[in-house]
C-alpha cells in the first residue's frame, strides 16, 4: 500500500542492512542518507523535496545499503513493491525518473571508484 509518512527531525526511516522492498518520496522536509563507516556514522547525501530514496529495494529487494534519517521535520510518500510493480505495468512512464536517478546514483560511484583508483597511485 502507498501512504504518506510524517516524520519528524532525527527519526530514521529505515537502517542500514533492514530489508528493502518499498522506496520514498519526499513530498516536504530533507532526509538523509547515512553510512555506518569504521568511524562512526557519515552524511553521504542530503535529499529534498521531490526527490527519491530507498528506490533500489524495488529493483532488488536487497537489504538497506545506508540508513535514511529525516533532517527535519519531513513528509514522505511509501510506495510499495507491490504498487510499484502495477504502476510500472500500467504506466510504464513513470520508471523514466527513476532511471534517471539510479543512471546519477551510478555515475557518481563509478566517479568516486575512478578518484579512488586514481589516489592510490
Amino acid at each position: 500500500m502507498n501512504h504518506r509518512r510524517n516524520l519528524t527531525k532525527g527519526e530514521t526511516v529505515f537502517s542500514q542492512g533492514n530489508p528493502s522492498d518499498c522506496a520514498f518520496i519526499i513530498i516536504s522536509g530533507s532526509v538523509g542518507i547515512i553510512e555506518n563507516t569504521l568511524e562512526g556514522q557519515k552524511l553521504i547525501k542530503r535529499l529534498n523535496e521531490n526527490e527519491i530514496f530507498g528506490e533500489m529495494g524495488l529493483i532488488h529487494g536487497r537489504p538497506r545499503s545506508a540508513t535514511a534519517r529525516a533532517l527535519e521535520d519531513s513528509v514522505v510518500f511509501r510506495m510499495t513493491q507491490i504498487n510499484f510493480d502495477k504502476l510500472s505495468k500500467e504506466k510504464p512512464e513513470v520508471l523514466l525518473p527513476i532511471l534517471k536517478v539510479l543512471t546519477s546514483r551510478l555515475r557518481e560511484t563509478m566517479k568516486g571508484t575512478s578518484q579512488n583508483r586514481f589516489n592510490r597511485w
